[in-house]
This record gives structure tokens, C-alpha cells and sequence, in this order.
């Protein structure tokens, strides 16, 4: 009884996966339909955007991406590159934007003089955009544009 029970796993095992893979050319790989035994050749990679133009969020309460690029940038222990320019002490003379003050608080909601420990590793969030085209369109309507669409609509009812 045991036996044929495992001879019937084993051949319901055999008929799914014969079934699987006679439905394998339905299935979207990251391989684009190369055959397993060519080495395909990759993609160029896309350049980092330069240009220093704020973008637009693509999500509610999205990290802001960084406009330029940061390559070879040290952020350790020691050194945070990012902070030459992003600190309160130095956006006037770099005219970057002050990170946020939520970076200078503890997560009991304590101001520091410094950047908190848990936000000095920047590219944990914050990563460069790159010069490509989405991959999905993406129809988020961040908060400010919907507050003005209302006021505007608002206004042109008054009149």
C-alpha cells in the first residue's frame, strides 16, 4: 500500500512538472526567450541624470531622488559626502536643499544638533534617477497638485 501510494506521488510529480515545462514558452523570463545555453548580451546602462531639476514624487511619501550624480560619494562612518552640502550649516553657500528635519530627530521624536544616526546613510532611501522612460504608467497625483486643482476649482466656482 505504501508503495503504490509513492509510485503515485512520484508519477502525479512527474505529469505537473511535464505539464510546466511544455507551458514554459507562455512564461515571461528575464532571459527574453534565450535559449539557456547563449550568453545573451546585456543591456547598456543607463546614464545617471545630472541636471539638479527636483522630480516629481511617483508615490506618497517617497524619498526624494537624487538629481546629480553621486558616484564614488564616502558615506561611513566617519564621512558623509551628502552632508557637505545637504547640512543646515551649508545650504547657503552650496544652494542645495537642506535635508529634511525629521533626519535631525531620535525615533522618540527628540531634535539633534546632528543628523540622527538611523537617517545618516543616505542612499538607504535616496537614490539617483536614471535617463530612462518608466516602465509602468503611473498616474500619482501628489498632495500640493490636488490642493491646488481644489483651489482653482474653488475659485472659478465664485466667479
Amino acid at each position: 500500500m505504501k508503495n503504490s501510494i509513492m509510485t503515485l506521488f512520484s508519477v502525479s510529480i512527474l505529469l505537473s512538472t511535464i505539464a510546466a515545462f511544455s507551458h514554459a514558452a507562455e512564461v515571461a523570463t528575464l532571459r527574453d526567450n534565450t535559449s539557456i545555453d547563449t550568453q545573451k548580451q546585456p543591456k547598456a546602462m543607463p546614464n545617471v541624470e545630472n541636471t539638479d531639476i527636483k522630480h516629481q514624487r511617483n508615490y506618497p511619501m517617497q524619498p526624494p531622488i537624487i538629481p546629480h550624480k553621486v558616484r564614488n560619494y564616502q558615506i561611513d562612518l566617519k564621512v558623509n559626502k551628502c552632508m557637505s552640502c545637504h547640512s543646515r550649516k551649508r545650504t547657503d553657500e552650496s544652494q542645495a536643499p537642506m535635508v529634511s528635519v525629521t533626519h535631525y530627530m531620535d525615533r522618540d521624536g527628540n531634535f539633534l544638533a546632528e543628523v540622527s544616526p538611523r537617517r545618516y546613510f543616505c542612499s538607504q532611501c535616496h537614490v539617483p534617477q536614471l535617463d530612462t522612460e518608466p516602465l509602468v504608467e503611473n498616474t500619482f497625483v501628489d498632495m500640493d497638485t490636488l490642493m491646488k486643482e481644489k483651489a482653482q476649482k474653488a475659485k472659478a466656482e465664485k466667479e
